[in-house]
């Protein structure tokens, strides 16, 4: 196996580079992510590209970057990512992993779009314990992550910023998944086991999009060494 791990720089993602770092030692050569070319960052997480970089840096990996233009058709879309799965496959790729924690239609676009081209979807973290045992998992096996985006239709603006951390869940409304799942919530993976060295990032700007908040995090020294 040859694994590209679809790469959002939130918590699910680097939880389940984890997992297959553990599952399958040596099978995962690259992470795949997508951003906004309009701001060159990633989409709904709100995440600058050095931020992202960095952390494949951090995780040992080489980052392939697919821009997409803002506002995006679906049509384009799936041009842009139909040519970097043909790529990958030229590549000797032979899976693409997800991190998916229970949404059917998700997943199931994903197996659709993939369906022919040569390259497999894998969901290792699909259905894999009730989404409060796997977020409290999360951060009893060290992950460290910041809220880079609230949807203040279900949470208070204040949550843009916080640490992914037991507080929060205990602080979260009832009906919100403790995962973001739904979208609740994005976030910003800066350390855990799936890194070589934690990145030192601050919070900065607050910014809203209605009904999205989003939280700036950079470098407080230019941009990081790693």
């Amino acid at each position: 196996m040859k694994i590209l791990v679809s790469w959002s720089t939130g918590k699910d993602s680097a939880w389940m580079l984890h997992v297959l770092q553990a599952t399958h030692p040596g099978a995962v050569a690259g992470l795949l992510s997508t951003t906004n070319e309009a701001v060159d960052r990633v989409a709904m997480h709100g995440v600058r590209r050095a931020v992202l970089e960095a952390q494949a840096a951090a995780a040992g990996l080489p980052l392939t970057v697919v821009p997409l233009p803002w506002p995006c058709s679906n049509d384009e879309y799936e041009a842009r990512m139909g040519a970097a799965v043909a790529t990958a496959v030229r590549d000797g790729y032979t899976h693409v992993a997800f991190g998916d924690l229970f949404l059917e239609d998700v997943r199931r676009y994903r197996e659709d779009r993939l369906t022919g081209t040569g390259l497999a979807p894998l969901f290792p973290l699909w259905q894999a314990m009730p989404t409060p045992d796997l977020a409290r998992a999360m951060i009893a096996g060290g992950l460290q992550a910041t809220l880079t985006c609230v949807d203040t239709r279900v949470l208070p603006a204040s949550f843009a910023g916080r640490a992914f951390d037991a507080s929060l869940l205990a602080d979260l409304p009832a009906g919100v998944d403790p995962c973001g799942e739904r979208g609740e919530f994005h976030s910003c993976a800066w350390d855990g086991p799936m890194f070589a060295h934690p990145l030192s990032l601050a919070t900065g700007e607050v910014v809203l999009r209605d009904p999205f908040v989003f939280i700036d995090l950079d470098f407080p020294r230019g941009p990081h060494p790693g």
